[in-house]
């Protein structure tokens, strides 16, 4: 074991046994500030989503014009997450989070105005404050303990957390506006952003400085070639940007199959919105827990071509499914399932991409930013060309793809922990 500057437990890449793999409660109090700032990451949007009527009427605009603002955040994020990616692990992660908090907190201000200009910048700047604090966050809570094992279960830790915040974050934001509205949801979220930038400000001015290695010399160009060099990474990549197409493109039109197909209103459509996100949450912590343990039974590289199986034959088979009860289990097990594929991809580039870790998942970030549209878009050409068959086949398309990407990520090799730690 290790001491940080603040006098906490870290563990070293040289730890072994039971000292280099530290408990889930003991990781997260060592993360807290992560965690938590995770969390707020995911409000701005949420609020969003949640009072989109209420916010279109104060904007005197149209619900579909202002709900096309959205499009603008996942620009941005594309955006934004690439061009900065090979700049992300020459700062202090800490700073990097802590400029993404306040420009975050910043936004939430602005789109508390209600003014419609201002709510399109509202858009734009959440995503790109996003697509830097996303990456900052998980690639510093990696840091935290060292190269191997462990960081990938810190980073996971953190993904969890923003499945566990999306599935809850609905309620949660619900009732404190029932007191002061939406413009009071989103000025507390510029409260807390700009908290939690000064304590990451505060960290990062404590923390060692880490010492710079050649790859961390490499120009700007260079660093993509660096990235896209190592053993598997390229397509771990394609398979989070695929994986991200079909699973939020499956999202879009979840509601409406299940009000055509079952007649299942909005209030008892929440429900099955509940069961996918606690199929998620649960599925991505103990996956993360799985692969990143000490003797784990199956492989990560392993692990993650089973559950693009399972995405495949959940995907396909949902589509074609006439029974209630068989819908909601193939709703459980596709979100499971993207759940396990998402954690090993996390887990796969942390281990493998050792210094350029915040590059390797800045860029991630980016493509499932584009992957959201993507997705969107084949799945409403595959309805509208042959209704739910259609979208069967667009999305099952895509992870067979996906699959064949994941047989290159096991020909790459398993991860070899002491190169990790170079």
């Amino acid at each position: 074991m290790s001491v940080d500057s603040k006098g906490s437990d870290v563990a070293s890449p040289a730890s072994a046994g039971e000292e280099a793999l530290p408990g889930d409660l003991r990781m997260a109090r060592a993360l807290w500030p992560v965690l938590v700032a995770s969390a707020v990451g995911l409000l701005p949007f949420t609020i969003f989503s949640t009072y989109l009527v209420p916010m279109a009427e104060d904007a005197e605009s149209s619900v579909a014009t202002l709900g096309g603002l959205r499009g603008l955040g996942g620009l941005a994020a594309l955006l934004v997450g690439t061009a900065l990616a090979p700049l992300i692990d020459r700062v202090r992660k800490e700073w990097a989070a802590a400029g993404g908090l306040a420009a975050l907190g910043v936004s939430a201000a602005l789109g508390a105005s209600g003014d419609f200009i201002l709510l399109a910048v509202f858009c734009l700047l959440v995503g790109a404050s996003t697509s830097v604090l996303n990456p900052a966050l998980t690639a510093a809570a990696a840091d935290r303990f060292g190269s191997g094992k462990a960081a990938g279960r810190a980073a996971t830790l953190v993904t969890a957390t923003q499945s566990m915040t999306a599935m809850l974050a609905a309620p949660v934001i619900a009732l404190p506006a029932l007191f002061w509205g939406w413009q009071g949801d989103l000025f507390a979220v510029t409260g807390v952003s700009l908290l939690l930038a000064a304590i990451f400000f505060v960290r990062g001015k404590d923390a060692p400085v880490e010492k710079r290695d050649d790859s961390q010399r490499l120009g700007y160009v260079a660093s993509f070639k660096a990235l896209g060099a190592i053993p598997g990474v390229v397509p771990l990549l394609l398979i989070a940007l695929l994986r991200t197409a079909v699973f939020m493109g499956y999202l879009s039109y979840l509601a409406a199959y299940y009000d055509e197909r079952f007649e299942l209103d909005p209030g008892l459509f929440a429900f099955v919105w509940t069961l996918s996100g606690a199929s998620f949450f649960v599925s991505n912590l103990l996956t993360g827990r799985i692969t990143n343990s000490e003797e784990p039974r199956i492989g990560t590289e392993r692990l993650l071509a089973f559950g693009l199986v399972a995405a495949l034959v959940s995907v396909v088979g949902f589509y074609f499914t006439h029974w209630l009860p068989l819908a909601l289990a193939m709703t459980s097990l596709h979100a499971a399932s993207h759940a396990v594929v998402a954690a090993c991809v996390v887990s796969l580039l942390v281990r493998r991409c050792g210094t350029q870790r915040g590059a390797a998942l800045s860029v991630n970030a980016a493509g499932m930013s584009l992957g959201v549209f993507v997705g969107a878009g084949l799945g409403g050409l595959g309805l509208g060309l042959a209704g739910y068959p259609g979208i069967a086949v667009a999305f099952g398309a895509l992870v067979v793809v996906a699959l064949v990407a994941a047989v290159l990520v096991l020909r790459a090799g398993p991860v070899e922990e002491a190169e990790s730690a170079a």
